[in-house]
């Protein structure tokens, strides 16, 4: 059995969060609540709080128990970027692009 949760269109871009989801793929749920809890990173406390949802929905829905729970997998899609503009060199129009991201964590049962 496995328990998903998805938090969709997060403004922060992809290459910054996959750094941090790459570093709890695999883990126990536990050691990967350590893991999150301690980064300095603003990614970590957006995914922290995607794996609490998982967590919960795991044990409230599907009634696992969560001391067996691990993160079977965990990855960062690219959401909408949202497109700006600033005046650049001679007046010329330079591009901003905020991008946006996808947070998904399934956990499962050892």
């Amino acid at each position: 059995m496995e328990a998903r949760a998805v938090a969709k269109h997060v403004r922060i871009a992809p290459r910054k969060a996959r750094l941090v989801i790459d570093l709890i793929r695999g883990k126990d749920v536990k050691e990967a609540d350590t893991i999150l809890s301690n980064l300095n990173k603003e990614a970590s406390r957006l995914i922290h709080k995607v794996l609490n949802s998982a967590v919960a929905n795991a044990t409230n829905n599907l009634e696992l128990n969560e001391d067996n729970l691990y993160v079977k997998e965990a990855y960062i899609n690219e959401g909408r970027t949202l497109k700006r503009g600033r005046a650049g060199a001679k007046g010329m129009p330079k591009p901003i692009l905020k991008r946006s991201s996808h947070i998904t964590v399934v956990v499962g049962e050892k």
